[in-house]
């Protein structure tokens, strides 16, 4: 049997040294700091955002971490932070929250005096801050507000691309927050709009135009359109009420719909012949619509003579006003012909029910 120290001692090593890989990673995520260092506060009228573990930072290198916030007298905030390598902070020091990005992740930046960007209230005080010390909210200023900040440039956003937006997004937080240093670039970006809204001068003019006439005719006929928004209303509540049948019905029509396909498909040449032989029909009846124009005046007429003969059953029944023997054309002159002779062009039977007449002569 092999022994098992190797294996087991590889297996150690394995393990340790995925363990120490992991925590180190997991530190740098959770942003961990594990040197001793001076913990000193901030009050800031707003600290929306502000998490422990962010990051202060001196220009721009990251010198410690925030530990902690909390509320302080009533309507501000106390910021606590720990610095790892300095024992004091100098009195002419100022912090400001900054943006770290656009999700709105913040960092607290320590700056050695105000800039004409950057102004803060406050005079600076001769002695530096100790470990401990609180810097006045005079000496601070609070992050940008975003939400008020994208509100107040939505219009703007609306025209650009998204990678437009973020772009200029950027350079708008970095402004706001007194790094001058990107104005220029905000300026050429704001120009580069104006003028592509300036090229499409005419169509905006139009549109404006056009949505003025709008206007008016809606002002001319403001009853109408508040009746029309009333019926649109009563006409919605009313769908909203019947959604369980609307929804149904849904439900048959697609039904209907696949029974239909599944007759249309098979006869669809057969319509298609009906389609072209009604066509050369309606050709025909067109070339004679004066008859077509007389037989459907009359027709009313023809069909209730039809339905008084019928309404005893399903046959015609006649009632005999007389008899005639027609021979030929029936108009020849009355021939006298013997007693045992059929007469022929006479009547050989009359009616002389009242029935029979109209206006004394016989029908």
């Amino acid at each position: 049997m092999k022994p098992l120290t190797g294996p087991l001692l590889k297996l150690i090593v394995f393990a340790v040294v995925t363990a120490t890989a992991t925590g180190i990673l997991g530190a740098s995520i959770a942003q961990l700091n594990f040197s001793f260092g001076r913990d000193y506060h901030a009050i800031f009228s707003d600290a929306t955002m502000v998490q422990k573990g962010d990051e202060v930072r001196i220009a721009g290198v990251r010198v410690g971490q925030i530990t902690g916030v909390a509320i302080h007298d009533r309507g501000q905030a106390d910021v606590a932070f720990n610095l790892s390598d300095r024992d004091s902070i100098p009195g002419s020091a100022t912090a400001a929250l900054r943006l770290r990005n656009l999700v709105g992740q913040r960092y607290l930046e320590l700056m050695q005096a105000p800039t004409d960007n950057d102004p803060v209230r406050g005079e600076s005080r001769a002695t530096p801050y100790r470990p401990g010390d609180t810097i006045p909210i005079e000496r601070t200023r609070p992050a940008v507000n975003l939400t008020d900040l994208f509100n107040g440039f939505k219009p703007l956003f609306k025209q650009l691309t998204a990678d437009d937006v973020n772009k200029l997004a950027s350079q708008i937080i970095t402004v706001f927050q007194g790094q001058g240093g990107t104005v220029n670039d905000l300026v050429v970006n704001t120009a580069s709009l104006t003028n592509t809204i300036a090229d499409k001068d005419a169509v905006i003019g139009e549109l404006i135009t056009n949505l003025t006439k709008v206007l008016g005719t809606i002002n001319e006929r403001d009853k109408q359109f508040t009746d029309l928004l009333d019926t649109t209303q009563q006409l919605v509540t009313g769908l909203s009420e019947d959604r369980g049948a609307i929804g149904s019905a849904l439900g048959s029509v697609s039904q209907l719909t696949a029974v239909t396909d599944s007759i249309l498909t098979p006869t669809r040449g057969a319509i298609k012949d009906d389609v072209a032989a009604l066509r050369a029909l309606t050709d025909k009846l067109n070339g004679r619509s004066t008859d077509v124009a007389h037989t459907l005046n009359f027709l009313p007429e023809k069909i209730q003579a039809v339905g008084r003969l019928a309404s005893f059953g399903g046959w015609f029944q006649f009632y005999l006003c007389g008899a005639d023997i027609v021979a030929g054309t029936g108009k020849g002159d009355n021939i006298a012909l013997a007693i045992d002779v059929p007469s022929v062009n006479q009547p050989v039977y009359t009616n002389t029910a009242t029935r029979c007449y109209r206006d004394g002569n016989p029908r």
